[in-house]
């Protein structure tokens, strides 16, 4: 892959010539309509269909207790302690996320409680086309428990450790399902998947693009896959450190995009070939490049680069120090992986408990019905809605029947 050059003034060209080497979602939007089409209207029969023709699961979609048990009692100690350790810090990070009542009175005596609730049933999403991914299973399960919600489902393909992570967890149902079909059958309701209200987690671009299109039936995260990493280099960097962070990341797929950018030509070489590399004209350039890419990860070592922290407002995950590889936020260290990709980190954040609950108002007007009936009788009647003021002007005294 070439080397770019890349200048504050034209980042977002640099940024966006990148970018334009992954396929978009509307590749695969037809491909996708048609499955979830599919599955709305056949079912249960529908799924299984889809999961003969793509390389999926056979037999029931609902895993039993018994095989989750099974998968459990067999899992290898060192991976149940990795996972284990993954599940306490998780847990410790959601739970701080997730916020209270807040009550507010107002000037003229009305009362706002600005009340947050969990959703009621939510599912987690587990990739499992290249490899199977416990770790998801834990970033969704785990944050979705935080956030209290009562009822967590999980799909993914039937691989053992997706089914004993899905026991350390918690989860109180596993279907056997992948792919576009999966989310259908998870936003719509089959005759063995009960719908419903927020789906969440990683997968390729069908997955991605069918939780785009069920959005106006259910909650999403966002659009989590494929993966991306931009590491900055500046003096008293470790290269190595930052060429194995980048060859990890793609890991993930073919379509994972891998980035290392620096204003030293010298480190970009010692990075080696495999990522595209970013030859910036200073430390503000760098970041420019950043904040038009909107990389899912960003890594910043090298004093310099690191200076940068404060700085960066377009970014899922930031991490900070050589210390600070990506592959330990991708397990163990407590921010979740399940992250913004494809630029949304521009106006969208990682998976937090936020995403499993919701904020609903609650408002009791009392003794501001006068006050409020005179300020927005007028508006509401410059609007054209007539009634609207003569609802709000019936709560005054004077004008209440006797």
């Amino acid at each position: 892959m070439r080397r770019l050059s890349c200048g504050t003034a034209d980042a977002a060209a640099v940024a966006a010539e990148v970018r334009a080497r992954v396929p978009a979602a509307e590749s695969v939007a037809e491909a996708v309509a048609a499955i979830l089409k599919g599955v709305r209207e056949r079912g249960d029969a529908a799924v299984r269909e889809y999961e003969r023709r793509f390389g999926g699961a056979e037999g029931p979609l609902r895993v039993t207790g018994a095989q989750l048990s099974a998968a459990l009692e067999a899992l290898d100690p060192a991976v149940r302690a990795g996972l284990e350790m993954a599940i306490a810090n998780v847990s410790a990070v959601a739970a701080a996320g997730v916020g209270e009542d807040v009550a507010v009175t107002l000037e003229q005596g009305q009362r706002i409680v600005l009340r947050e609730l969990p959703v009621r049933r939510a599912a987690v999403y587990a990739p499992g086309g290249r490899a199977p991914y416990p770790s998801s299973v834990v970033m969704g399960v785990v944050t979705a428990r935080a956030a209290g919600v009562e009822e967590v489902a999980v799909a993914a393909p039937p691989h053992p450790l997706i089914l004993a992570a899905a026991a350390l967890c918690g989860a109180d149902e596993v279907h056997a399902m992948g792919g576009a079909q999966a989310i259908a059958a998870l936003a719509y309701g089959t005759e063995s998947v009960a719908p419903v209200d927020v789906i969440a987690g990683p997968g390729n671009l069908y997955v991605q693009e069918a939780k785009r299109q069920v959005s106006d039936r259910v909650g999403i995260d966002g659009f989590a896959g494929p993966s991306d990493l931009v590491v900055i280099l500046s003096d008293g960097a470790e290269p190595a450190w930052a060429a194995l962070d980048l060859r990890a990341q793609a890991e993930h797929g073919e379509d994972s995009q891998v980035v290392a950018v620096s204003d030293d030509a010298a480190l970009l070489d010692a990075v080696g070939d495999g990522p595209a590399l970013v030859h910036a004209d200073g430390m503000d350039a760098a970041l420019a490049f950043v904040e038009a890419f909107a990389p899912e990860h960003l890594q910043l070592a090298g004093a310099a680069a690191e200076a940068l922290a404060p700085r960066v407002r377009r970014a899922g995950c930031v991490f900070v120090g050589a210390e600070s590889g990506t592959a330990f936020g991708d397990y163990v260290a407590g921010s979740n992986h399940t992250l913004p990709t494809g630029g949304a980190a521009r106006f969208a954040s990682g998976l937090s408990a936020r995403h499993f609950r919701r904020r609903m108002a609650e408002v009791r007007v009392g003794e501001a019905a006068a006050a409020l009936a005179k300020a927005g009788a007028p508006v509401a009647r410059a609007e054209g809605f007539g009634v609207h003021a003569e609802s709000m002007e019936a709560r005054v005294r004077e004008n209440q029947p006797r």
